[in-house]
């Protein structure tokens, strides 16, 4: 049976490499009955609203969701349609793969899965100005909310996922020797839950600061990363650089009742329209996808093609120094997946 599945094309590059993941998916008969809406600044342009009603009632009903890069204004306006999206639909893990694919780099056994608290921390959206004297912007506050639901759900789904994946390794990363209560609570609902998976997944800390200078000297000694909303934010990216950027990078987003997969690059908005954006990191966002609705071998097929015809180096586009459009390299992952 079909799956219906709700399909956000985005904006800037979105539309181009959408349309070259379905293309793909459809080349080799993934389930997924696509109904498509607008978020981010097309919606606004059309319905001037970031997040329809339509689009919201669209992912409820399917609860599933595959949508290309969003555009938010800088500064003042609507917050984030991404954090927005995540917090209406309680996703609370987002997971962020990296795998070393193309030779020559400076690394070549880089193979992490970053799981990041994707609902609080700094981004739950408790902030607010102080005003002293005269001024009403004197200062801002914003509150760092960690709680031992949130942690507990994110941290367990972190190693349940190694179970499922084969995964030897989860590392928590921290900063409770200076948050002592929130960063504190966070490793302590960790170890904690480590001492239920004892013999099956090996637990290890590292402070972040710490972390991520040993990120960038020898990552081969990690495995999978789990922690709060903030510095998974940025630990993803610096991840997702040791294997040659965020052009290459999928990220699910995953809750109790939905789930929504994307490309966790931006928009590029320079070469928007030109159809020569590389459409690598939706599809294997896409292959996430396969994996979550029960087609796991279907997306390993998927994400097989592409990183073969990534390694073979002759349909390549522009940002990995070739010259091929979205479409050719759409053409020639197809062509390997039918060959």
């Amino acid at each position: 049976m079909p799956i219906s599945c709700t399909l956000i094309p985005g904006d800037g590059i979105g539309p181009d490499i959408t349309d070259a993941t379905v293309r793909i998916l459809d080349a080799v008969g993934a389930p997924f009955a696509w109904d498509i809406q607008l978020a981010g600044m097309a919606a606004v342009h059309a319905h001037n609203n970031p997040m329809p009603d339509a689009t919201l009632e669209s992912i409820r009903r399917t609860k599933l969701a595959l949508k290309g890069p969003l555009e938010t204004p800088v500064g003042e306006g609507f917050r984030s349609v991404n954090v927005a999206l995540r917090k209406t639909f309680d996703l609370f893990a987002n997971v962020r793969p990296a795998q070393v694919i193309l030779p020559g780099g400076r690394f070549d056994k880089v193979d992490i899965v970053l799981v990041r608290e994707n609902t609080e921390g700094l981004y739950a959206g408790l902030e607010h100005y102080i005003k002293i004297g005269e001024d009403e912007k004197a200062a801002a506050e914003s509150i760092a909310l960690i709680t031992r639901l949130g942690s507990e759900r994110v941290i367990r789904y972190a190693f349940e996922y190694a179970l499922a994946h084969g995964r030897r390794k989860i590392t928590l990363v921290h900063k409770a020797n200076i948050l002592k209560y929130s960063q504190g609570l966070f490793r302590s609902i960790g170890q904690q839950v480590a001492k239920e998976y004892e013999g099956r997944v090996v637990y290890d800390e590292r402070i972040v600061d710490a972390c991520a200078m040993q990120l960038v000297i020898k990552p081969e000694q990690f495995d999978m990363l789990v922690t709060t909303n903030l510095f998974g934010d940025i630990l993803s990216d610096l991840v997702s650089g040791l294997v040659g950027g965020l052009g290459l990078a999928p990220g699910a987003n995953i809750g109790a009742h939905a789930a929504i997969f994307e490309a966790v690059h931006g928009t590029a908005p320079d070469i928007a329209g030109q159809g020569i954006a590389n459409p690598s990191a939706l599809v294997f966002a896409a292959c996430l996808m396969l994996e979550h609705v029960g087609e796991r071998a279907l997306g390993a097929r998927i994400h097989h093609a592409v990183n073969a015809t990534l390694r073979e180096g002759r349909t390549l586009t522009r940002d990995l120094g070739g010259s091929a459009s979205t479409s050719q390299f759409a053409d020639a992952v197809i062509a390997r997946l039918l060959a």
